[in-house]
């Protein structure tokens, strides 16, 4: 069986992950690589075979015609990277969270993706850890009881974090729809950066099942102690009637049933996340077997984070799946107060105040 010739694009610490997890799996061959910045390209390429290397996607696209194309970049260019993917026909479409920076950008995307019927997949590959794994696996056997609550927090910003937050809290209860959401905002700061969002968001989530969702991410999240590293501070909870199970990213498990007591060790290592994600891209491809963090459930994540973020700014419950509406975070930039996020202490170095 010939191998999916993969052309990967952003040579940062993520596309390199990704680069490298496609070239130690046999159904796949890394052909080219592509950065604005060829000195990254040079420095990639003799880990990965020295694939052909350039600047411009979209000719490396139309020439190199690749089976997968996967993509590593800043959020704002999500749309032109797919458009000239599908324009080029390939097979599977891989790229990092978050989907989008707005809804209006989210439909469209579904659009394209949906009219060319090409496997695309986005990038949660923390639920891929043993911890992880460990705490769903909990979560789904019954030992909790009837699930009642499910409860995540990350220290990072929204863009960066409240995705991977959404998508595990789904997982953890078996991806149900939301129904509704509510949420609120607080702090400008982060709104210029280049994965820009309100410092601290928080949002209460109502499942179709009937548990109840509650998620916060960024200035005013609380600290996980027992973690040392920042962007590992990040804590999801699965409470039952008869018990709970939670997980730290860089902090391992721990549960309480009715079993007893139970604990382990875990944190998040691209070296063992990846390989199980990439292989499930090529299980995709070869038998049809979806891959967990397929397109289609990643969009409904999407819905969740910019609900919240229309209630924060429109005020009430708002009510999923959502209609197409405005640029939330343009409108964030123009109609949020100045007044400044009230930081936790430990997160005062990554939020000024």
């Amino acid at each position: 069986m010939d191998k999916h010739k993969v052309l990967v694009v952003g040579m940062g610490k993520r596309g390199k992950h990704h680069a490298a997890a496609f070239n130690a799996n046999p159904r796949f061959e890394v052909v080219g690589i592509c950065d604005i910045d060829q000195e990254k390209l040079n420095a990639s390429a003799p880990a990965l075979g020295n694939p052909r290397t350039g600047n411009d996607a979209a000719a490396m696209l139309r020439e190199m015609k690749p089976d997968v194309f996967c993509f590593c970049t800043m959020p704002h260019i999500r749309y032109e990277m797919v458009k000239a993917a599908v324009e080029t026909g390939v097979k599977l479409i891989a790229f990092e969270k978050p989907v989008a920076l707005s809804m209006m950008e989210a439909f469209r995307l579904k659009k394209l993706i949906d009219s060319s019927g090409i496997k695309t997949v986005v990038s949660h590959q923390h639920r891929y850890g043993a911890h992880y794994r460990k705490v769903n696996e909990i979560a789904r056997s019954g030992d909790l009881g009837r699930i009642q609550m499910v409860y995540a927090s990350a220290t990072g910003w929204m863009t960066h974090m409240m995705s991977h937050m959404v998508d595990y809290m789904r997982w953890f209860i078996g991806n149900p729809d939301a129904e509704w959401v509510m949420g609120q905002v607080s702090g400008k700061s982060k709104l210029a950066d280049n994965h820009p969002s309100p410092d601290y968001i928080a949002g209460i989530i109502h499942f179709a099942d009937g548990v109840r969702g509650v998620v916060e991410c960024g200035a005013g999240a609380p600290d996980q102690p027992e973690v040392a590293k920042w962007w590992g501070k990040n804590r999801i909870c699965v409470q039952g009637t008869e018990g709970f199970a939670e997980v730290l990213t860089n902090g391992g498990w721990r549960a309480v049933t009715a079993k007893g007591s139970l604990k382990g060790e875990g944190a998040m290592n691209y070296d063992l996340d990846m390989p199980p994600y990439i292989q499930e891209i090529g299980d995709w491809l070869d038998s049809g077997k979806v891959h967990q963090c397929c397109f289609d459930e990643a969009f409904k994540g999407c819905e969740i984070v910019m609900g919240i973020v229309r209630s924060a700014l429109w005020g009430g419950q708002i009510s999923l799946p959502l209609a197409d509406g405005p640029d939330e975070i343009e409108e964030l930039k123009a109609k949020m107060p100045q007044a400044k996020a009230i930081v936790n202490s430990f997160n005062k170095a990554e939020y000024p105040g």
